[in-house]
């Protein structure tokens, strides 16, 4: 049964890192500065070093601190999976949504549904932060374009303006790609956290997953972040990912989990509130294709998880 678990485990992880590795660096490939394949080859390095380096507390926290109490290896089981089903369809058809709110969502319906206690108000804390992420995500990113825009003009008159903003626009998705794997490590590993797995060889096992599965089929929803969502230019690129990558440390920090989906979103909005122009210009289906991913994936994977649960303890 341990084995079974690290392998659905793995496979949560690479439907994590295929899903939200396009919110660290998509805005790059929109920039046309990366290329997706090479965008994500870049998300699944840092990936990997933000997981090995931060991961610890998202991990402690998505794995004993929802459901107090420790689930069967069973129902663990029924749990990573739905997840990462539910996960993977999403990324199939190029949406990206939040992997954090599925995996809370869904050990929170096998908390209940195991009749475990569940804890309410760190959940009711995480909601608050959910709201609160993209909203400062967006407020950095207003504030860093407008301070690049104040001093690129300066820097031109020397020549080494455009050039240093291609690598610290890089830097800054490479940063995104670390807090990505710092926080959402516990997404796909903390459910394990329960069993007698040692904490480091579980880290390190959650982290190649995410970089596996960003290397291999995270350009999908790049695509969609880059050219139907966030086609802008290399300064706005910038002001996203380092605003992403600033809100996601923090949270990673305090081990709560955190949607990249969202906050890419909320930085976009930031950036168009400091430019003054339609940077953020996706089509009203995309628009709606992606709300209603952010709604249904959390809410699926917690009722689809109490539903089966309940079926095979009838059975």
């Amino acid at each position: 049964m341990e084995g079974l678990l690290l392998l659905v485990g793995g496979y949560l992880g690479w439907a994590v890192g295929a899903n939200d590795g396009a919110n660290c660096v998509g805005t790059s490939v929109g920039a046309r500065l990366l290329s997706p394949r090479r965008a994500m080859a870049w998300v699944a390095v840092f990936a990997l070093i933000g997981a090995l380096v931060g991961g610890r507390n998202v991990v402690v926290t998505v794995g004993t601190g929802i459901v107090t109490e420790g689930p069967s290896p069973l129902a663990l089981l029924l749990a990573m999976g739905v997840v990462g089903l539910c996960v993977t369809s999403a990324t199939l058809l190029r949406l990206p949504v939040s992997t954090s709110q599925a995996v809370v969502g869904a050990l929170a319906g096998l908390g209940w549904a195991v009749g475990a206690e569940v804890d309410v108000r760190l959940l009711t804390g995480m909601i608050a932060v959910w709201g609160l992420s993209p909203l400062l995500a967006g407020g950095l990113a207003t504030l860093l374009y407008r301070l690049g825009a104040a001093i690129l003009p300066r820097l031109r008159r020397s020549g080494v303006a455009d050039r240093l903003l291609v690598w610290v626009t890089l830097a800054s998705g490479g940063y995104a790609a670390f807090a990505l794997g710092a926080n959402n490590l516990g997404n796909a590993v903390g459910p394990l956290a329960h069993l007698d797995f040692p904490l480091f060889p579980l880290i390190l096992w959650g982290g190649l997953t995410i970089a596996a599965g960003a290397l291999t089929f995270g350009y999908r929803v790049t695509q969609t972040i880059a050219y139907e969502l966030a086609p802008i230019d290399p300064l706005g690129a910038f002001a996203v990912q380092l605003g992403i990558a600033l809100s996601g440390h923090l949270f990673a920090f305090v081990g709560i989990p955190v949607s990249f989906s969202h906050m890419v979103v909320g930085a976009l909005l930031g950036v168009r509130l400091a430019k003054g122009l339609s940077v953020l210009r996706p089509t009203a289906r995309t628009v709606r294709s992606i709300l209603l991913g952010w709604v249904s994936v959390p809410a699926a994977s917690g009722l689809l998880v109490f539903l089966l649960y309940k079926l095979v303890e009838w059975i």
